[in-house]
């Protein structure tokens, strides 16, 4: 069974920072596509970041330029470097795994940002 554990999401003040963690076995790591997508309430699930398993990388044009999404091929972990954060990144965050018609989830972890 594919396990992705994911960490890091937390309560900031805008403009502050956060890095979540996803975590997954070698053999999906080394061979999907690792990505975070987020879900605000009462709004549909979209995408954030995707990092191929060659480092190629795309963003949502909302956190273009903003947001980093990278991977630590020896720890099997993706990471998004979330600085500046604003109000409207409040969201779960979840990491996903993707390959052909194989797509994986996290159980999602809260971000929220608030004065």
């Amino acid at each position: 069974q594919v396990q992705l554990v994911e960490s890091g999401g937390g309560l900031v003040q805008p403009g502050g920072s956060l890095r979540l963690y996803c975590t997954t076995s070698r053999s999906i790591f080394s061979t999907y596509t690792m990505g975070w997508y987020r879900q605000a309430p009462g709004k549909q699930r979209e995408l954030v970041a995707t990092i191929t398993s060659d480092s190629n990388t795309n963003y949502a044009d909302s956190v273009k330029g903003r947001f980093t999404i990278s991977r630590d091929n020896a720890k099997n972990t993706v990471y998004l470097q979330m600085p500046s954060l604003k109000p409207e990144d409040t969201a779960v965050y979840y990491c996903n795994a993707q390959r052909w018609f194989y797509s994986y989830w996290g159980q999602g972890t809260q971000v929220t940002v608030s004065s």
